[in-house]
């Protein structure tokens, strides 16, 4: 009678694998936070027309529900960084309650793609984030 073993389980990697050179090592604190301002800016303030400054979020929030629900998606990323490094919960509860306003804003038809124009989550939680980040350092 064949013996049966146990099947083995492997691990799968979760970090990134370039086909030609590799996988490349986990992003550091200083390049997570250069991408999150990238983000932050182009999300709240890529765009002015008359003095205003505004970002996707306005534009992308302009769909109803969709769009403020792509936006919050897109606001999370910050939140992630945050628990990555380890920078504290209450920076973490800081910035869920910047983007839930803003999330509640923008559902609001019409007043609140206005309002969305003039509260920048993403930016104040990019804030936030690196305020934590220079006192870890």
């Amino acid at each position: 009678m064949p013996r049966m073993t146990q099947p083995t389980t492997q691990r799968v990697s979760t970090r990134r694998v370039n086909p030609l050179t590799g996988p490349t090592p986990p992003r550091t604190l200083e390049q997570d936070l250069a991408v999150a301002r990238v983000l932050a800016q182009a999300m709240d303030s890529q765009f002015q027309i008359a003095g205003i400054k505004f970002g996707v979020d306005s534009l992308i929030g302009l769909v109803p529900v969709a769009g403020d629900i792509v936006s919050f998606a897109v606001g999370t990323y910050p939140i992630y960084l945050a628990r990555k490094h380890g920078l504290g919960k209450v920076v973490v509860g800081r910035m869920l309650m910047n983007l839930g306003a803003d999330f509640l804003v923008g559902v609001v038809p019409i007043v609140g793609d206005a309002l969305d124009v003039f509260v920048k989550a993403n930016l104040k939680n990019y804030k936030l984030l690196e305020d934590a980040a220079a006192k870890r350092r």
